[in-house]
């Protein structure tokens, strides 16, 4: 899952990412309201938590931008303020949810992972191709019923490739969906991550290569 973080209290912020890249998210952060603005609409997120009360652009202009706009992406809005008025104004804007400070970061996580699967066309809760289990929600994978211990990167890939039912997904794709902005666009780790994947899965391999286009693994069942 790809997040953006757009607070301008930095330690709050950054806080936030960490907290979400461990559980295995890919997560951009961005300072001011201009910075968050501009983000949102370069790199198509599934999640934009965001503070309202931004220096710059302000953020019910970002969050009235992205619901205009039609685009998938869900919208958690940030505030210190957490009257009812306030929500309603929020959710009038297009926010998908709303969330007072200070806030529990379990809860957070949980709403941010909600939003997540409503950003994205519908797949099974569990996703699964011959032999081979991914459990989204439990983060546990499995193959012949024998767990396997993958890092969060695997998983990531793993998963996006699954989700795709059978499709191919390029490099790019893998990148800009598991790795943050952060990633150097030109590194090789989509390939080193594919190639310690297999090896994890084992035999018969699942994941195909297709030159000059990307990755695909079996039709999900």
């Amino acid at each position: 899952m790809r997040v953006l973080v757009v607070e301008d209290e930095r330690n709050l912020a950054d806080a936030i990412a960490r907290g979400l890249r461990k559980r295995g998210m890919a997560v951009d952060v961005a300072y001011d309201g201009d910075a968050g603005h501009e983000a949102a609409f370069v790199t198509r997120y599934d999640v934009v938590i965001l503070d309202r009360d931004l220096p710059g652009v302000h953020g019910d202009r970002i969050c009235a931008d992205l619901a205009a706009d039609g685009t998938l992406t869900r919208v958690l809005m940030l505030t210190a303020s957490g009257t009812v008025a306030d929500r309603v104004e929020g959710l009038q804007l297009g926010a998908d949810d709303y969330l007072a400070k200070p806030f529990a970061f379990d809860e957070l996580v949980a709403r941010v992972q909600a939003l997540g699967r409503r950003a994205t066309p519908a797949a099974p809760p569990v996703l699964e191709v011959a032999d081979l289990v991914l459990d989204p929600a439990r983060r546990v994978v499995s193959r012949g019923g024998v767990p396997l211990d993958l890092t969060n990167k695997e998983f990531g890939v793993l998963a996006e490739l699954l989700k795709a039912r059978g499709a191919v997904v390029s490099s790019e794709e893998l990148l800009e969906r598991v790795w943050d902005a952060n990633t150097d666009p030109f590194t090789t780790i989509v390939r080193v991550t594919v190639m310690t994947l297999r090896k994890k899965l084992g035999d018969p391999p699942l994941i195909d290569t297709v030159v000059g286009a990307g990755y695909r693994i079996g039709r999900t069942q």
